[in-house]
Order: C-alpha cells, then structure tokens, then sequence
C-alpha cells in the first residue's frame, strides 16, 4: 500500500462511515480497483482508521455527551451485542469475510432491496421516540442486536443500526444520531482488539499510513456527518438503497467475472 492508496481510502471512509452504504464495503471494492493486495496489515488499516471518523464524532457530539449522562448507559447496552459476538466471531470475520469482494457485492445488493422494503413498510409509520432522551433500554438493545449483522462486510454498521433503531419506533433522525454516538464505542472496540492482536507486527512505515488514514478519515468525516444529518431531515433512505444495488451490479458485471 502506497501513501496514495492510504489518502484515497481515508477519504472513502470518513465520506461513507455514516452513510447506510458500507464504509467496509467500499474500502474492500475500491482496494480492488486500486490493485490493492489483501493482506492483514490492509485489513488492519482498514478496521483501525474507522477511529478517524468516530474522532469527528465524538468533536461534533461532545457537548450532548457530557450534558446528557443519562445516554451512556444506553449506548452501552447497545455496543454489548456487538463487543460479545465481534469477540467470538473476529478471526472468522477477519479471514473469511473482510477482503471478499463476493460478500461484500451480496451484502451491499441484498441490503439495499432490504431497506427498500423496510422504508415501504415505514412510509406511514408514526414514530413515537423522538429524542435521544426517549429511548429505552430495550430500544437500545434490539440496535445493538441488528448492529451486529454489519460484522459482514458491505450491510454497513449505520444501516443496521439505524434500521433497528426505527423498527423499535424511533423517528429518523434520532435513529441516525444514536447510530453516531453508538459508533463510538464500536469502533474503539474493534480497533483496539486488532491492534492487540495484531499492533506488535506493524512496521515505521505502516504506522505512518496508519496516520494518515486516521487524519484523512477525521476531516472527511465531519463534513460527511454534518451534511447526513441535513438530508435526512427532509428525505427518506431510498436513494442510498438504489445506490447500493446499483454499486453492487456494476461490481458484478465488471469484476466478480473476471
């Protein structure tokens, strides 16, 4: 991996982290587009600059998480799901799943017809949680429960979360806010687990690239999370749902074949 390739795919992961299109998901098929080599550092650098983004997070929420105190036990009941199966599952993940272009078409196209339906269904939905404040403990670990689906490179974490969250009766945008701040200790969770496992091997120059994935992926990120959260005041999911099965047809037809 060059410093090129380190900039191009920081900037895809703080532009698509939030996005319910799979910020894993486009690393994996823009690294074949690059010509990218699937190595355990590329995996690695994959999973750990994701930290970049939730640092722009927790920069734009940190005012609601230090008023709002009563949230934190929430978000954790929502992380636990995903701390406990991640934990299980992380060497199948890591060397079956992330890397796989197949997966990832599938997951990104079955995902996408998946919030197509869910979005019919909630057209006429009256959401009762509206605010962070509303929602419950129970809520918040069905989301965690759905999260945790997004271990499968290409559903996206922000899908799943923010689909669980309005399956439960929370409007969306506070389904999307709760997704961010969930994201938090996520992310932080998944990077330091690989960095145990796996920090000791990295060498000088691959924690350079890991730095400027970690800067490049912060700065993307807060332009990406600022401009979601003006969408989705006014617009539904649907145009992120064509996009990804339109982003999983074209990968087929052009490389799956090949």
């Amino acid at each position: 991996m060059s410093f090129l390739h380190a900039i191009i795919l920081s900037v895809i992961e703080g532009l698509t982290e939030f996005l319910p299109i799979s910020s894993t998901g486009h690393m994996i098929l823009v690294g074949k587009l690059l010509g990218i080599p699937s190595t355990e550092f590329v995996k690695s650098f994959e999973i750990i600059i994701q930290l970049g983004a939730i640092l722009a997070v927790v920069v734009l929420y940190i005012k609601t998480l230090l008023q709002r105190i009563s949230l934190w036990p929430k978000i954790l009941v929502a992380f636990a799901p995903t701390a406990v199966l991640g934990f299980i599952f992380y060497k199948i993940v890591k060397q079956f799943l992330l890397g796989n272009e197949l997966v990832t078409v599938l997951a990104l196209g079955i995902g996408g017809i998946a919030f197509l339906i869910i979005e019919r269904l909630m057209k006429d939905k009256k959401f009762k949680t509206e605010s962070l404040e509303q929602i419950t403990y129970k809520q918040s670990f069905v989301i965690g429960l759905t999260q945790s689906i997004s271990m499968i490179p290409g559903v996206s974490r922000s899908a799943a979360s923010i689909f669980g969250a309005m399956t439960t009766g929370i409007n969306r945008q506070t389904a999307v806010e709760f997704s961010f701040l969930l994201a938090i200790p996520t992310m932080v969770a998944a990077t330091g687990l690989d960095l145990i496992k796996n920090g000791l091997s990295f060498s000088a120059n691959d924690y350079q690239l890991l730095i400027i994935g970690f800067i490049g992926a912060f700065l993307t990120a807060l332009i990406a999370v600022k401009a979601f959260l003006q969408f989705i005041k006014s617009n539904t999911f649907i145009p992120f749902a064509w996009y990804r099965i339109i982003l999983a047809c074209l990968f087929a037809l052009f490389f799956l074949q090949k």
